[in-house]
């Protein structure tokens, strides 16, 4: 059981027998959504920045870029805002939340 528990705060045995004799508080999960929202942006973003690489080296040899400058800053700003709301909403979500649970709601921090 301990093994689980340290697996699924994404800690060793040791560090999580640490923290919870020193009663440190373990660090907060996030629900499987959003790493896989996440995970989802990341691609997007860097997607977005070689895109954004090969427009601006067209730029500079003069050619026609393949995506408009603005447009791809839209897109950028756009993801960062995702992003931050994401981060904002997580703080709200409980394991509870989670799709994907094994029905074992017990609270372990």
């Amino acid at each position: 059981m301990i093994k689980l528990k340290a697996q699924d705060a994404g800690l060793s045995i040791a560090e999580l027998t640490r923290r919870s004799v020193l009663l440190k508080p373990l660090p907060k999960r996030l629900s499987k959504i959003t790493l896989a929202t996440y995970r989802e942006l990341v691609r997007i973003g860097s997607n977005i920045n070689q895109l954004t690489r090969a427009t601006n080296t067209a730029i500079k040899m003069g050619l026609r870029p393949p995506a408009d400058p603005e447009q791809l800053e839209q897109l950028r700003n756009l993801l960062q805002q995702i992003g931050r709301e994401l981060s904002q909403i997580e703080t709200e979500i409980t394991d509870d939340d989670d799709i994907e649970s094994d029905g074992d709601s017990e609270d372990w921090e």
